[in-house]
Parts: structure tokens; sequence; C-alpha cells
């Protein structure tokens, strides 16, 4: 993976960082905001990209 396609996810309600992922920066303009899991809330939240 390189490492410029990289982003990170935190959780958007307790902020923390629980996922890493890949996005295409120059195809995708939107930010992600995905519902994953968050092993501390401990529920299925909205993850947003957090800053490197």
């Amino acid at each position: 993976m390189s490492q410029d396609h990289l982003i990170k996810l935190a959780c958007g309600k307790c902020k923390s960082v629980n996922y890493m992922t890949t996005r295409n920066k120059k195809s995708v303009e939107k930010k992600l905001a995905p519902n994953k899991h968050c092993s501390v809330c401990r529920k299925h939240t909205p993850h947003k990209e957090a800053k490197k």
C-alpha cells in the first residue's frame, strides 16, 4: 500500500482512531464517512476521516 493513499477513520462520537483504509484522493473528492463498529462505544457509529 502506498503511504500517500492511506487515511485514518475516527469514530464520530468518541473520536478514537479505529481503522486505516485507502482512498484515491484525485478521483474521490468527498470525505468518507462509513458506518463501522467502534470497540470503545461498542456500537456502529459513523467513522469520519481524521487528520494525519
